[in-house]
């Protein structure tokens, strides 16, 4: 009940006020009024809590070195997970060690990814919902080095191995930081998803927006991502509405580059993306968004794609398994040979064991990282000039101003 109920509630947030008579059904039009009283609440929660912080009753943690925080209006598909990724790795090239901090949601599945994609770097990744109190450890354990002294280093051609106290933190990055506003940024970085960017433009749960529209303002880079799975005007049109409520910021386009695939007996194999060339492919997933899954599978050449989806941060169990290898099943049957089971890293992250349930009807984990669509303005290279520049500013007016505190001009 709780997924057909969790199914419902998607459906209603991504469907227009005035196409709900047409494209909902009876129950789901039977859950509107009450997640209208309760996004309500949930708005009037929201504003209190922003007041609280803008009028100094709440008041944000500032730690010792910079803060990049990737997060979202909206829930679900955004890209925040794999920017954070990217970001981490941008830095640990210039010898600058990240720390992560996310709160380790839905049983920890991105936590395991970033940590199997990062490991031998030297990032660090914090896990709890207070982030402030897990980066503390890190700094006391490890020391922290300011951003300022290492800025010309940054931007200069030494490598990772030249610079010093790279084993210390240089900065941290919130993963999903948007809303945590416990602890002060210094870059606020909004990822939009193209293909569902606002949804019904309603507050959750009749929406899917955490916040109006307008907390768009606090942004300084925003990131379209999977937008090569959308035309070029609906880019524009995201576009567009994001102008309406800050000039001149910066945006950039996305897209998760998929890579190669492992199997669950072998997760160090990279299996090339042709094995699914003219295979019946079955996608299983629990991720926010999963059309985008399947129509980077879709582009693989498959002969068929069937798909099965969950709610997001579904932990899979054996009945969800009879029901795949069900589905799995009459698509041999249809098609006289055996479909492959393709899963997000996520999904496999989240439950590695229970998968194996589906032999022997192969499994495979698809691999992707995020990459920037092609085109001057909106380059790799121009997206970190962007960061740096911005970071370099903000940290400069913090020891100036912060007269309070140790000046971040000195390291340890």
């Amino acid at each position: 009940m709780k997924e057909v109920i969790r199914r419902a509630v998607k459906q209603i947030a991504r469907t227009p006020p005035s196409q709900r008579l047409s494209n909902l059904s009876p129950f789901q039009l039977s859950l509107v009024p009450l997640l209208s009283v309760i996004s309500l609440f949930y708005s009037a929660t929201l504003r209190l809590r922003l007041q609280a912080y803008d009028l100094g009753i709440f008041t944000a943690h500032r730690l010792p070195v910079p803060v990049i925080s990737v997060g979202n209006v909206t829930w679900g598909g955004n890209g925040k997970t794999p920017m954070v990724e990217f970001l981490a790795r941008s830095f640990t090239v210039h010898g600058v060690s990240a720390l992560i901090l996310t709160r380790g949601y839905g049983g920890g599945d991105e936590v395991r990814m970033l940590q199997r994609h990062l490991h031998g770097t030297s990032t660090r990744i914090g896990v709890g919902s207070n982030r402030a109190e897990a980066a503390a450890k890190f700094v006391k354990r490890d020391g922290y080095i300011c951003f300022p002294n290492l800025y010309e280093k940054l931007i200069s051609e030494e490598k990772a191995a030249s610079m010093c106290d790279s084993n210390r933190i240089g900065l941290a990055i919130l993963d999903d930081g948007m809303q945590h506003l416990s602890l002060m940024r210094d870059l606020e970085i909004v990822m939009v998803n193209s293909l569902m960017p606002w949804g019904n433009h309603q507050l959750l749960p009749s929406g899917p927006l955490r916040e109006p529209l307008d907390a768009l303002k606090r942004a300084d880079i925003i990131v379209i991502h999977h937008a090569d799975l959308v035309e070029r005007k609906e880019i524009v049109a995201i576009q567009s509405k994001i102008l309406e409520f800050k000039e001149s910021i910066p945006i950039f386009l996305t897209k998760m580059a998929p890579i190669h695939f492992f199997s669950l007996s072998n997760i160090s194999e990279k299996i090339p993306l042709t094995v699914l060339k003219n295979v019946s492919v079955l996608c299983v997933s629990a991720i926010g968004l999963a059309d985008s899954f399947v129509s980077t599978v879709e582009k693989m050449g498959p002969s068929h794609v069937d798909r099965m989806d969950f709610s997001d941060h579904h932990f899979f169990k054996p009945k969800d398994m009879q029901l795949i290898r069900q589905r799995l099943n009459v698509l041999e049957a249809k098609f006289g040979s055996k479909p492959v089971v393709v899963v997000t890293e996520k999904d496999y992250d989240r439950s590695p064991g229970i998968l194996k349930l589906l032999k022997p009807y192969s499994v495979l984990v698809l691999c992707s990282r995020l990459r920037f669509l092609l085109g001057e303005e909106n380059s790799e290279d121009r997206f970190k000039e962007k960061v740096m520049n911005h970071l370099l500013l903000r940290m400069e007016h913090v020891a100036r101003n912060d007269h309070q505190r140790e000046p971040h001009s000195r390291c340890r």
